[in-house]
């Protein structure tokens, strides 16, 4: 059997591409009955997000050809289409690929936490038809805690590298528990979204958005139990958000000095954290004078990302080191596997023609044979059984002219090399 991994992702194939060969849900499951289904598989993963599309297979000894030719032929297109941006990757190639995609050190944002997520779906929707057994179930298994330990060794995935997710770490940073923390967001766009998910997966519970129209604002706060208000009612809720971030298109400031100055009289000082993503600005820049008001602007935000970019570089140096050991550990582990069934099959072999000599001799001695004479067959006729096939390998061997097989075949028998006998 052969691990073999193959498929296209943002680094080798455009967005058509990727959108071509992507596996919607029901496509899935289409797939995976197929895959299921085919002769030469015998196990099978299908990994399919926006970025990458990959076939994860234990197959029958056979090259990638076979799955390809099944590739390209479940989503009709010709092996030419695809080969210019397809990559594929044997054993342990094949390991090493999946425990570094598993780590988010194949990703477009390097670290990035939600892949591993993603592949362990499509381990589960494997599992669900029945398309996961043997070693490539071991190796998902064991993919995940080298993720884990990626993720627990390195700082890979412990630094914001989005404006959106450093305007939240930021925030989380500065409040003790997100869970009491009151948030404005202004906008309704992608950057807003992002900062409403990142909000709620640190525990954020109070949630308000303000838009110029509501029909956007309203989308997203039934996705996030978000309060929906309009641009003009922000001086009349402002003071009640201990975190602003915004992020609109709009050609003028939304937030002055003016605006701030009062809400802070209303909460009696309490500290605001105030974040401007964008450009040009939303939030006048002399809030920034103000005691209590704590003012970052998107440049602020970009020196952080840069910075912690770097970090997770460095991070990744360590993980891709975990990589490459857990990986090499794999494939010793599987190796080991095959010196097991062979030793079983040995261990059979010696056992059968022990049982068909131990019967024979006990029926000679029921017969009224003499024992020596039973004990001398039954030795003589052990030893040569068990020494035909190795005699006749080596015999074989120095037939060939094969020096290397044939001293390989005698360290196998515990016999040494021909010179440590002659030396004898």
């Amino acid at each position: 059997m052969t691990l073999l991994a193959l498929g296209i992702n943002h680094k080798t194939a455009s967005v058509d591409l990727r959108e071509r060969v992507a596996f919607s849900p029901e496509k899935l499951t289409e797939a995976l009955q197929t895959l299921a289904q085919h002769p030469e598989v015998n196990s099978g993963v299908i990994v399919s997000t926006c970025n990458r599309t990959e076939i994860y297979c234990d197959v029958n000894h056979t090259g990638p050809g076979v799955m390809i030719d099944w590739f390209s032929r479940f989503h009709n297109l010709s092996a030419e289409e695809l080969m210019s941006s397809l990559y594929f990757h044997e054993e342990q190639a094949a390991v090493r690929h999946l425990m570094r995609v598993a780590c988010g050190l194949d990703s477009l944002v390097l670290g990035e936490p939600q892949i591993l997520g993603q592949v362990k779906q499509s381990y589960s929707d494997s599992r669900d038809h029945d398309n996961m057994h043997g070693m490539l179930e071991k190796l998902f298994q064991k993919a995940f805690s080298v993720a884990k330990r990626v993720r627990t060794e390195t700082d890979i995935g412990g630094n914001a590298v989005s404006v959106a997710f450093a305007a939240c770490t930021l925030a989380k940073q500065i409040f003790e528990s997100m869970s009491e923390a009151r948030v404005l967001l202004i906008g309704a766009g992608e950057t807003t979204e992002l900062v409403a998910r990142h909000m709620v997966e640190h525990g954020c519970r109070s949630l308000m958005i303000a838009n110029r129209t509501r029909e956007r604002a309203q989308a997203l706060a039934d996705e996030f139990g978000a309060q929906v208000i309009s641009l003009p009612e922000i001086p009349d809720h402002i003071h009640n958000a201990d975190i602003i971030i915004s992020a609109t298109a709009s050609p003028l400031p939304i937030v002055g000095k003016g605006m701030v100055e009062k809400a802070l009289k209303k909460r009696r000082h309490q500290p605001m954290l105030l974040v401007d993503i964008a450009v040009p600005r939303d939030i006048e820049a002399e809030v920034g004078e103000l005691d209590d008001a704590y003012l970052y602007s998107v440049d602020d935000l970009e020196s952080i990302v840069e910075r912690n970019r770097e970090q997770r570089k460095v991070a990744a140096i360590q993980a891709e080191a975990i990589v490459s050991e857990e990986s090499a550990a794999f494939m010793r582990w599987l190796r080991s596997l095959e010196a097991v069934d062979s030793i079983r099959q040995y261990r059979c072999y010696a056992d059968d023609i022990k049982n068909d000599l131990l019967s024979r001799s006990l029926q000679a001695l029921a017969n009224g044979s003499a024992p020596e004479k039973v004990l001398a067959e039954l030795s003589n006729r052990l030893t040569n059984k068990l020494i035909h096939a190795p005699t006749k390998a080596m015999q074989q061997a120095a037939h060939d002219g094969e020096p290397e097989k044939l001293a390989l075949i005698r360290e196998t028998l515990g016999l040494g090399t021909l010179n440590d006998q002659s030396a004898d």
